[in-house]
């Protein structure tokens, strides 16, 4: 298997590996409050040179296939709207999907398209058995994505992660080859 990260392509999306040229608008989505406030692990305000130091991890941990990080792009004119990627246990044949998705293109089915791709190569020419998501209880829109890749909600986790201040909920999915 390659080194380099791969390119899927979808009907409207290119998942590719990200460049330090995203990284001026990875930094403006990620650092919108609404999207931070979405995820456990974004922070907002998001750090100057945070971008830069995400994007040059991604190649240093798909060598070691611990993760699979790609930008969202549209197909028609390239223009990057959210990021998404698999963190990876290969011992076990499993990983975590996790994704965000630029505010000004929300509500266009990306996250569930650029999804649904990651889930069948990880499924299929990564060889897993089993592909887990979980989102925050107070963000419905994210459980009814990962319910559209076919994944069954298997729990929540009560209190599991702090944001801000406040113990959230988790509510987890999985889909199995």
């Amino acid at each position: 298997m390659s080194d380099t990260l791969p390119t899927l392509t979808t009907a409207q999306l290119v998942l590719r590996p990200f460049t330090l040229e995203d990284a001026p608008l990875v930094q403006r989505f990620a650092g919108n409050r609404e999207v931070a406030a979405n995820t456990t692990n974004i922070p907002h305000p998001y750090p100057d040179g945070a971008a830069e130091m995400w994007i040059n991890s991604h190649a240093p941990l798909w060598a070691e296939r611990q993760a699979m990080t790609l930008a969202i792009t549209e197909r028609e004119g390239g223009a990057l709207v959210g990021a998404i990627g698999l963190s990876i246990t290969a011992t076990d044949r499993r990983a975590e999907l996790g994704y965000w998705i630029g505010r000004p293109y929300w509500g266009r089915g990306f996250a569930t398209e650029a999804g649904r791709a990651m889930v069948d190569h990880g499924l299929g020419p990564l060889g897993l058995h089993r592909v887990m998501a979980r989102h925050l209880a107070r963000n419905p829109a994210s459980g009814r994505v990962m319910r559209k890749l076919g994944m069954t909600q298997e729990g929540v986790l009560r209190g599991h992660a702090l944001k801000w201040g406040v113990f959230e909920d988790i509510v987890v999915h999985a889909v199995l080859a």
